[in-house]
């Protein structure tokens, strides 16, 4: 299944535990804009590791998935 949404509709899965892999595109920005993806979560963010992180100078890519046990 593929997730289309905000950051707000993310966070909402994440909470829930629906969410075993994550590709992100993250734009920079300058600081403090933008939305906060890990944010306020009640500690779920600790379940997850970034197992990918392709970098370039216009975006970034990462793959993050649910630790296992």
């Amino acid at each position: 299944m593929r997730l289309a949404g905000g950051s707000a509709t993310l966070r909402q899965y994440l909470r829930a535990g629906l969410i075993d892999e994550l590709h992100l595109v993250q734009v920079p920005l300058f600081m403090g804009q933008g939305e906060r993806i890990f944010e306020d979560l009640g500690g779920v963010e600790s379940l997850y590791t970034c197992v990918e992180f392709i970098p370039s100078q216009a975006v970034s890519h990462l793959r993050i998935v649910k630790k296992s046990g």
